[in-house]
């Protein structure tokens, strides 16, 4: 049975919002909240996090600290996440004291590839044929099972093309595997698809779903380097991927903004490539482009408000700024653009600084 917290109506105004995790996701989360009128309190094992600057309040400590964590359920009012390698035992522990939102079972669904997978085609939605890699010979037969090219992925803990592989023969798969660490993997058929969509949809607490227009992304090195809004979906692609986010989210009783991303094959097939349980990367256009953003709908959903209008006044496209391409910030701030600086002191090559979007009329 059970134990998990609920919340018992909708939050007021002056009420706090824990948030795990304190990258710019969180940051934004923050500020949205503060818009509300709502308080955040952010909950992170680093010692700098981004987030921190925009909180009413913060915690440093491990996600495993008990005694830390149940400080942080006392001091909110409802506790969210913004990434999704926070363990899930975290989230279960938190649960039993303040009421959380994704749940436990979203969390861990997406945190492993092959049970995302398994149960993302068990709703009879189409995904890349794939299969569960354990061993050195279960990497060979499962590339045998399904020809190549195939991609190696870790069923934990990648992001942004980490842990992940192209593989062309048995035997390269079989050496991608123990170059991983002979950590559980999942092989999956590598899709030729005409471009990469996603769709950023929210799901209340009523079970009331509204979902942003789905964007084209483009990547560059495994990173989203700009969506763009409107896509080349069809008005009937853009339905179809809608309602792909909705049985997702109301089969895991989901509560707060999710991130499907999509492959559009070139006949307009489409398959499902992950789900974030979270806000994501390619809804930040929503910042500029909508009355109502991304993370002001996650904020609304968590903390039992009605879902705010998904209608976008402007195209638009976003543009990561990552790595030293945030270090010409004068330049940057000529542009007619939305500008958006995490404020993370340290610039690594392949790290999200920050993102600019740019936006025209509705045509």
């Amino acid at each position: 049975m059970s134990t998990a917290k609920l919340l018992s109506g909708p939050l007021a105004p002056g009420a706090t919002i824990g948030i795990l995790g304190g990258g710019q996701l969180g940051r934004m989360l923050a500020l949205s909240a503060a818009k509300l009128g709502l308080r955040t309190h952010i909950f992170s094992d680093e010692s700098e996090s981004c987030a921190f600057n925009v909180a009413t309040a913060a915690t440093r400590a491990h996600y495993d600290d008990a005694a830390a964590l149940a400080e942080f359920a006392d001091a909110c009012d409802v506790v969210t996440f913004e990434f999704e390698n926070v363990p899930d035992a975290t989230v279960r522990v938190l649960a039993e004291h303040v009421a959380v939102a994704p749940n436990a079972t979203s969390l861990a669904t997406a945190q492993d590839r092959f049970l995302e997978k398994t149960f993302v085609s068990g709703l009879g939605i189409a995904t890349a044929p794939f299969r569960n890699v354990l061993s050195e010979a279960e990497a060979k037969e499962a590339f045998s099972a399904l020809g190549g090219p195939a991609v190696l992925k870790t069923r934990r803990l990648g992001y942004d093309g980490k842990g992940q592989r192209i593989v062309r023969s048995a035997d390269d798969c079989a050496a991608a595997f123990a170059e991983f660490g002979r950590v559980p993997a999942i092989l999956e058929k590598f899709v030729d698809f005409a471009f990469e969509a996603s769709v950023v949809g929210a799901r209340a607490r009523d079970g009331s779903f509204a979902a942003f227009d789905p964007p084209k992304n483009e990547h560059e090195h495994h990173i989203l380097r700009r969506s763009i809004v409107p896509s080349p979906l069809s008005a009937g692609g853009v339905k179809q991927c809608f309602d792909i986010a909705r049985k997702i989210a109301e089969a895991l009783d989901y509560v707060g903004v999710l991130g499907v991303e999509l492959f559009i094959g070139h006949s307009g097939e489409i398959a499902v490539n992950e789900i974030a349980p979270r806000v994501h990367n390619s809804g930040h256009w929503t910042m500029d482009a909508c009355v109502v953003s991304q993370f002001e709908q996650h904020i609304r959903a968590v903390a039992g408000w009605p879902l705010g209008s998904c209608e976008r006044h402007s195209n638009a496209v976003m543009e990561n700024l990552i790595g030293a391409e945030v270090e010409p910030w004068q330049a940057l701030a000529s542009r007619h653009a939305g500008l958006h600086i995490y404020g993370k002191r340290v610039v690594r090559p392949g790290r999200k600084m920050g993102h600019i979007t740019t936006l025209s009329p509705l045509r």
